[in-house]
């Protein structure tokens, strides 16, 4: 793992154009779809060890989860694994600490947010 990454510093590598940057959010789907940085990966922290291997290639990778604290672990976890190369971080604060848009909706078989069915009241 190569440390933690302040919230805005997520905001700056999103909005950057020269770098591929790979969000993987932990928690589980429907806390997920309740709210997540655009763009974000669902992968739940249970499901993570047989995931990694169909991450996508990225620059950068950065864990996130509600505090800042389950990501530490994913970040490491994400890290040992052989085949990745990219600097591996948890967003330090987690969700709680993170001041940017966030997105709704579950993720589609790409891992893409898809907005849910809308309540019938």
């Amino acid at each position: 793992m190569d440390g933690e990454v302040a919230p805005d510093d997520v905001e700056t590598l999103r909005a950057a154009d020269d770098v591929d940057l790979c969000i993987v959010d932990i928690r589980n789907p429907s806390s997920y779809a309740r709210g997540h940085i655009p763009g974000s990966r669902n992968v739940p922290l249970p499901e993570l060890t047989n995931a990694v291997d169909a991450l996508p290639d990225a620059d950068r990778v950065v864990t996130v989860c509600p505090h800042g604290k389950s990501s530490v672990q994913a970040a490491r976890l994400i890290a040992s694994y052989e085949g990745v190369d990219a600097p591996v971080e948890s967003m330090a604060g987690g969700l709680t600490a993170y001041d940017g848009e966030l997105a709704t909706g579950t993720p589609d078989a790409d891992g893409d947010a898809t907005d849910g069915p809308s309540a019938p009241f």
